[in-house]
């Protein structure tokens, strides 16, 4: 049984500090998002109709790896600013900050470092 002075949730005044977090790294993370878009939709104009086969053929294969692996940057920037969102709306209802597995709240700490996470070190440990 928890004691009574066990805190349930975060006050308004601690909502805000994480808030303002979560929005800082929000905007940085849409700045990023934006400039890995731009990369891909700037087409590839290095001139290589004037070289040998092979090494258009490289270059090709080395454009398409790139490509790829912006998409999977960009994908994965996209999946953090939506966890970024939520965390906000989170916070909106004043449930920011509570651990999804054991409904304790998750230290300052750890949201702090990682202020889109639903889980506490004690139920993040216990996944693996």
């Amino acid at each position: 049984m928890a004691n009574s002075n066990e805190k349930t949730r975060y006050s308004d005044a601690e909502l805000q500090e994480f808030k303002e977090i979560i929005l800082e790294k929000l905007r940085v993370a849409k700045e990023e998002l934006s400039a890995l878009t731009k990369t891909l939709n700037s087409s590839n104009g290095n001139g290589t109709d004037d070289t040998a086969g092979t090494f258009k053929t490289l270059e090709d294969g080395s454009a398409t790896l790139e490509k790829e692996q912006t998409n999977q940057l960009a994908a994965r920037q996209k999946k953090f600013i939506d966890n970024l969102e939520a965390a906000l709306v989170r916070i909106e209802n004043k449930t920011y900050g509570i651990c999804r597995e054991t409904g304790k709240l998750i230290q300052k700490e750890r949201l702090r470092a990682v202020p889109h996470t639903t889980l506490s070190m004690e139920a993040k440990l216990k996944q693996y």
